[in-house]
């Protein structure tokens, strides 16, 4: 009996200890869950900055374009004849179908509205003066002009691109083109966090949650509130301030420096206490648990000491028995209970980790394929467009042999595009693709056909050296026409950023069983930087809206899959140089290709 205080006196020391351990515990949760939060939150915006740019950087070029037209430049020489604004009226309309823009409009040097592409529509914008705007007055001043505002024709959100309009080298006008940006704050849909988009001048101007547009999130200074009341942005010259308690919520804030915007994301905090608490009510019951196992062995225990105690002579034998048994049964249960621990933890912690590779390789699985196709798809796409839009114009004229022609062009071309999917879909299941016997100069003609409307729009001189006599190397059909078509490509997108002249040199020479294709061209070059990463996915010194890093490196490893080498310098007296290595196959080996048997 008398051993019984320090065993429970023991006992509260160890309760007292649980205590304290939960407040470290309560950290650890707490830290994990907020760096899992955090994470998932900034992939988000990162996403919805992308999306949101990407709409606008889609539309920033297109009122340079719609300004050359001659129609619009006739439209604000002829103001008053009404079968050219009606001419311009249909134009526009069209126009704005086929862009996806909300609004395309035309104005005259006094911000009246000559023609748009809503004319028909009730509240139109024809005849309406837009001259206190400031994409209006920057466009006057040759600049692009930009604005995000409440329309006060329309009563829509929208994101204005301006540019002036010449004729004859005399500005004329201004169009602009308004994008609508409903739909990209409708991509945020229903979850706990909520989306908030600011101008420079700190007013909500996109949200998910409704009644939060067009809201301050601190005080406007003077000069901002003169601005507002000029311009008419907003619903209201005055916008009320939000109302948002910081520890209501956790904050992910990215800056758009280009236009003065800043996008957030505000999290709920329950989202962070709620798994807290669960997670100490979890800790907690099993430290209680544990507790009341010890209690309860302690309390057992000194139920037989005491039993025995009563016949200690009689039952000493039996009193030792019991002793080392219960010794025995508490050893064997402490092991148990700790394996059963250790593995139950190993096991979620292998679940998480399956989990999270899974996942990581279906975003990684996806992300590939999708930038791949819609690299690759891209310039067939865009020379069937070409062909299409001159079989149109041929069938106006009644050309039908040459249409024709153009239509089994883009048939090629659609045969072309149904084989790139199928050795993309063949190199996403590591298919290896048998090689065939191919003559050179005919890809070649293939690649330079493909890309002859933009050698002809950038007036770029071809430069030939290639023998008559039939070049056969060990490649696949489609294969080496996806590698000369990035080249070649490449190569006109650097002749693009220089003046004339602009030069491409393609030689070919045959030496030691190699037959080795020379591109050159007169560009700018290749940097360092660019000639230790050419070859690295998603690296490219192009814009987003022009490259996606990927066109080198698949070329490089279609080329390796095929034992060829594809080498980049500088030439020495400037400009790009791609030297492409083949084996050469004699004339009379005949390899046969798989490609064309993927459905």
């Amino acid at each position: 009996m008398t051993s019984a205080k320090p065993r429970w006196r023991h006992l509260l020391w160890l309760a007292l200890f649980f205590m304290v351990l939960l407040w470290p515990i309560q950290r650890l949760v707490e830290s994990y869950y907020l760096e899992g939060l955090q994470r998932k939150n900034r992939q988000t915006l990162d996403l919805f900055v992308a999306n949101l740019t990407g709409t606008l950087q889609r539309y920033e070029v297109l009122p340079q374009i719609l300004a050359r037209l001659p129609s619009m430049q006739q439209a604000l020489l002829s103001p008053d004849d009404n079968s050219v604004l009606q001419h311009a009226n249909h134009l526009l309309k069209g126009l704005q179908q086929q862009t996806g823009a909300d609004v395309i409009y035309l104005m005259d040097m006094q911000g009246l509205a000559l023609a748009a592409s809503n004319w028909d529509a009730e509240r139109s914008f024809v005849n309406n003066n837009y001259s206190f705007r400031p994409y209006f007055r920057d466009a006057l001043k040759g600049q692009t002009g930009e604005f995000f505002g409440l329309g006060n024709i329309s009563f829509k959100r929208g994101y204005y691109f301006g540019s002036a309009v010449y004729s004859d080298g005399v500005m004329m006008g201004v169009i602009v083109v308004k994008v609508d940006l409903d739909y990209t704050e409708a991509l945020w849909g229903k979850t706990p966090e909520q989306l908030m988009v600011t101008d420079k001048n700190g007013v909500v101007i996109l949200a998910s949650q409704p009644d939060w547009r067009f809201r301050a999130t601190r005080d406007l200074t003077e000069q901002e509130q003169l601005s507002i009341a000029e311009h008419q942005p907003y619903t209201s010259v005055h916008p009320q301030r939000i109302d948002l308690q910081p520890n209501d919520w956790l904050t992910f804030e990215q800056d758009l420096h280009e236009i003065g915007w800043q996008v957030s994301i505000f999290a709920p905090q329950r989202l962070i206490k709620e798994p807290i608490r669960t997670a100490l009510a979890v800790v907690a019951a099993s430290l209680l648990a544990v507790l009341l196992i010890l209690g309860l062995l302690m309390q057992r225990r000194r139920h037989y000491l005491e039993r025995i105690a009563m016949d200690a002579h009689a039952k000493r034998v039996l009193e030792d028995n019991v002793r080392t048994r219960t010794q025995d049964l508490q050893t064997l249960n402490s092991r148990l209970k700790q394996e059963v621990l250790e593995r139950e933890s190993a096991q979620q912690e292998l679940v998480r980790a399956q989990d999270e590779l899974v996942q990581a390789s279906k975003l990684s699985a996806l992300g590939i394929m999708s930038a791949s196709i819609s690299h690759e798809l891209n310039q067939p796409l865009a020379a069937i467009r070409s062909y299409t839009d001159n079989a149109k114009i041929l069938l106006d004229k009644q050309r039908f042999a040459e249409v024709r022609s153009n239509l089994d062009l883009v048939a090629q071309l659609t045969e072309r595009m149904a084989s790139i999917i199928s050795h993309l879909r063949a190199f996403a299941r590591r298919d290896r693709l048998a090689s065939e016997h191919v003559a050179l100069q005919p890809a070649i003609e293939d690649a330079l056909a493909l890309t002859a409307k933009r050698q002809r729009s950038l007036q770029v001189e071809i430069i030939r050296d290639v023998p008559d006599a039939t070049l056969w190397v060990e490649a696949g059909e489609t294969r080496l026409r996806q590698v000369l078509s990035n080249l070649i490509s490449n190569a006109l997108d650097a002749l693009s950023e220089k003046g004339l002249p602009r030069r491409i040199w393609l030689n070919t020479r045959v030496e030691e069983g190699w037959v080795v294709l020379i591109l050159r061209d007169n560009g700018p070059g290749f940097t360092e930087q660019a000639l230790e990463q050419a070859c690295e996915p998603f690296y490219t010194t192009k814009t987003s809206a022009r490259g996606l890093g990927l066109g080198l490196a698949i070329c490089a490893t279609l080329i390796k899959a095929l034992q060829g080498r594809l080498l980049f310098a500088n030439h020495p007296e400037g400009g790009a140089q791609v030297t492409l290595y083949l084996r050469e196959i004699p004339s009379a080996v005949n390899l046969r290709s798989s490609e064309d048997r993927f459905e």
